[in-house]
Parts: structure tokens; C-alpha cells; sequence
């Protein structure tokens, strides 16, 4: 990047430090360890919390998804393209079967028409297609990384600036999430709730993965919060033994009751209270699960296994659910959240592993529009977006049993106050060697991932001085917001 990614915000940074001071110092004595005053924090943001609510969720499909079996072309041109390149039993046989084949693609129609176009998704996602046509699932075509605007003529000739290790499944991910190659300090959303931490009562709940450290939720001053299904996870031992020694146990005690003057030791201890702090208030205002209008999952149907089977997707989407429920007692106004589903990376037996991705995705997706519907008796669909990403898309072109890495794929957004129903743009031609084929069906992106975020960024709340902070990039493309959102 030719930009710098130092993100300065002095009036966000000034608030959001004052709060977390004041919060911090609510922990009190040893007399009263670590105990946040939940209703002291809550009370006064409980109202704005639930008026003036906003979630983004990134559902994050690790991997790489072949979206050319997600989302699909089927006029008379594109799909006699599509059975030519992924039907031959020479080719390796990946094809879906057709509209109206028993177990057959499944028909959309966009309320944007595109001439002499039709389109479906794949046959597992049937709850997805009930939500496209009740306009409350959009599909954004060929996005991917981007730093410039780029022809494929460019890209052959490396006369642009390109990204970094196309391809590479950890510098990819890194790329999508951040805007920079594996080692990124920061991802887009994080910086995002640099930007926001401040109007939340307790900023450690801005950024919250419930799938591990991901760098997408990393900030310039926010740090992310990771949780579980079981919900806030205690320093374990505290005040029993720690490595086997009661002793170790009293000594890391010390260390976090005391002041110090060791600048590691203060730091040390000020970042477990800062945890055991949080874990307080999360175990005391987080809704329990089942409760609340967030109810357990059904299992979903396995092509796989032939049966019922547990989907811990849908369990991280019902721990953000969760969490969403208790925003008026944590005091959040706005929070992003980032769940994974992984198993992407078809090189093989694709056909059905990518069957049961896309079970597990729908039922997963549909559930958590569910529970959105009538979370605690209202209806908070337009207030929460869930957006898919990925490492990259894949080849048109069948390895013999699945497919490679490539760069372009098609995306999925999801809510109330999306514009639903539709196709955001031209869908890409169905085939080999057309303007957007870089080699073996791997497409060049039509959008940059820059202009996918900026697009939800603006829906967010941030204005277009903030945009251009949180993606550095954006200024290279003239067309920043893609219109998906209402």
C-alpha cells in the first residue's frame, strides 16, 4: 500500500480513552477484585443501546469457496459453458444438476434483469433462496482484492500495482480481512471499531470473534474480545494453584492487586484486570443460551452423514445472537463480529464436501435470520448484517475431482437493510478466456474488497473521511459504495 495505515481519530481516541479509564477504575480494592458495577455502566447507554443499534457480522468461509457451484449462471449459454467445463467425465465431473432435476440447481430471478441471463443457487441452499426472494439476501458478484482498478490486459503485463501473493491461502485471508499480506497489526474491522468504541459503554465489547484470533478484528487501539459458546472464559486458578503451586497462584495475585512500578508487571496486571473485568460483566449481562428468544439450533440435514447433525456454525451464530441480546447491558451501540466456517479449500471430492459446506452454511445463515426476527419480541433484521468472505474464489476449471485457488468469488449479504432480492451488478460470463478470465477461469475482480467494506462501512455509520481511514485504498476507486445497502 502506498498510503500509510496509521489511523488517527483524536476526538474518538480521547472519548473511548476516558471511558475505559472510568471503567477501569470501578474495579475497586482487593476488598471488592476486579467487580464491575454492571448497572452503573448500563444504565445510562440502555436506552440508546437499544434504539440506535448496529451489528456487522463477517462469516468468514476458510478455505476458499468455489462460488461458481454457490451461485450459478443457467441460460441456455452460460450453462451449456458450465456443463462443457465442470460436466465432462474427462474434466473430472463437478456439475450440479439442472433446474427442475430432482436435487437440481435452484432458480433466483434479480430484480435487476440482466439481458438473456438466468441464474440459481446451489441445491443445498434453499433457506438462502427463501430469503433472496423475501429480499432480505443480496448476491455481490466477483469480489476480491484489489489495489487499482485493473484490466486482465494489466494484470498479464504487471503494468499496475497488484496484491501481494495472489493465491496463498494465509496471505489471502490476511488481504480480504485487512487490506494487507499475512503480518497485518490491523484489519478493517477493527479499525472500524477504533472508530466506535468510544459510544460503547464498555469498549472491550466492540470487536468480538467467536471463532478464535482473527486479524480482521484487530485495531489500531481496540482489542478484540474472544469468546465461546460457553460464553465468557475465567482465568482459571486464580485463587487456587497455578502450574501445580498454590504459591505461583498468590504471586500472579499480587502482581494484579498491586501497583508497580516494573513497566512489564503494570502492564501485565492491567491487562488481566482489563480480562477478568470483562469476564465479570459478560458472565453477569449475557443472555444464557435458550433464553431470550435465542434458542438452541436444530440440527441440520447432512447429505455427508445421511442424517442429523450438529452445525457449530449455527452455534457461533447463536453465541452472537447472544450477545446481541445483552447489548443494553453491556451498553453497545455498535459491535462487529466474526464467525468461521471451515472446509473450503475443494482440491478434492468436491462435489460433496461442498454439498455439506453449503448445508451447514444455509441452515446456519436461516437460523440466525430467524432468531433476528423476534429476538427479545422485536425485530432487529435491520439493525444486523451478515456479510460472507473468503481466502479468494476458485477455478472454473476442474482439477479432475475439484478445483485450485483462484482470485475473484461471489459473495452473500444478508439482513433487513439489505437490498435484497438481487444481483449487485454484472454477473461475470460463464466460461473460459472471456475479458475476465485470467487463466483456468480464475477471475479478476470486478470489486475490490475495498469498495465491498466501504459500502457496509457507510450503511455503519462512518463518513467518508473515516471510510478512507479505515481503507486506505478506497481512493483509487471511483465508485465507493457498491449500493447494496438501504
Amino acid at each position: 500500500m502506498t498510503k500509510s495505515t496509521h489511523f488517527k481519530s483524536p476526538c474518538a481516541s480521547r472519548r473511548a480513552f476516558l471511558r475505559t479509564a472510568s471503567m477501569l477504575s470501578l474495579l475497586g480494592s482487593a476488598a471488592a477484585p476486579f467487580a464491575l458495577n454492571l448497572a452503573t455502566i448500563g444504565a445510562a447507554a440502555a436506552q440508546t443501546a437499544r434504539s440506535d443499534y448496529k451489528a456487522l457480522v463477517c462469516l468468514f468461509m476458510n478455505g476458499g469457496n468455489d462460488s461458481f457451484n454457490t451461485v450459478l449462471a443457467t441460460d441456455p449459454t452460460s450453462w451449456s459453458a458450465y456443463l462443457r467445463l465442470r460436466g465432462s467425465p474427462d474434466d473430472g465431473v463437478i456439475a450440479l444438476p439442472a433446474p427442475g432435476n430432482p436435487g437440481g440447481v435452484l432458480p433466483i430471478v434479480p430484480k435487476t434483469a440482466q439481458a438473456g441471463r438466468r441464474f440459481a443457487l446451489h441445491p443445498n441452499l434453499s433457506q438462502l433462496k427463501n430469503l433472496f426472494d423475501a429480499g432480505r439476501l443480496a448476491v455481490v458478484p466477483n469480489v476480491g482484492p484489489l489495489v487499482v482498478p485493473t484490466t486482465a490486459t494489466q494484470y498479464l503485463a504487471r503494468s499496475v500495482p497488484l496484491p501481494q501473493k495472489l493465491f496463498s491461502h494465509n496471505d489471502q485471508q490476511s488481504l480480504w480481512q485487512s487490506s494487507m499480506p499475512e503480518g497485518a497489526k490491523s484489519g478493517w474491522g477493527g479499525r472500524m471499531g477504533d472508530l466506535f468504541m468510544a459510544s460503547n459503554s464498555a469498549p472491550i465489547f466492540t470487536s468480538i470473534s467467536v471463532s478464535g484470533n482473527a486479524v480482521f478484528l484487530a485495531g489500531q487501539l481496540i482489542n478484540q474480545y474472544q469468546i465461546s459458546a460457553a460464553g465468557a472464559v475465567p482465568i482459571e486458578d486464580l485463587h487456587g494453584e497455578l502450574f501445580g503451586s498454590s504459591a505461583s497462584a498468590n504471586a500472579l495475585e499480587a502482581i494484579i492487586s498491586n501497583d508497580h512500578s516494573n513497566l512489564f508487571e503494570k502492564e501485565y496486571a492491567a491487562v488481566t484486570r482489563r480480562s477478568i473485568a470483562a469476564q465479570s460483566q459478560l458472565a453477569t449481562g449475557l443472555v444464557p443460551a435458550g433464553a431470550a428468544g435465542v434458542p438452541d439450533p436444530t440440527r441440520y440435514d447432512s447429505p455427508r452423514r445421511g442424517g442429523l447433525a450438529r452445525n457449530a456454525l449455527a452455534v457461533q451464530l447463536q453465541t452472537v445472537a447472544r450477545v446481541i441480546a445483552s447489548r443494553s447491558a453491556l451498553g453497545a451501540r455498535r459491535q462487529i463480529f466474526f464467525v468461521n466456517l471451515g472446509g473450503f479449500d475443494t482440491h478434492d471430492n468436491q462435489l460433496g464436501r461442498h454439498a455439506e459446506l453449503m448445508a451447514q452454511l444455509d441452515h446456519a445463515m436461516a437460523y440466525f435470520d430467524g432468531v433476528l426476527g423476534n429476538l427479545q419480541g422485536s425485530d432487529l433484521r435491520s439493525q444486523v448484517t451478515l456479510f460472507t468472505a473468503s481466502d479468494f474464489g476458485r477455478t472454473f476449471r476442474s482439477n479432475g475431482d475439484g478445483t485450485d485457488h483462484g482470485w475473484g468469488g461471489h459473495h452473500l449479504v444478508m439482513g433487513g437493510a439489505v437490498r435484497g432480492q438481487d444481483i449487485i451488478g454484472a454477473f461475470p460470463v460463464t466460461g473460459l478466456d472471456h475479458p475476465q478470465d485470467i487463466g483456468g477461469g480464475s477471475l479478476l475482480p470486478q470489486y475490490s474488497v475495498d469498495q465491498y467494506g466501504a459500502t457496509l462501512a457507510s450503511w455503519f455509520g462512518l463518513g467518508t473521511s473515516q471510510i478512507a481511514e479505515v481503507f486506505p485504498g478506497i481512493g483509487h476507486f471511483a465508485n465507493r459504495n457498491l449500493g447494496f445497502m438501504t
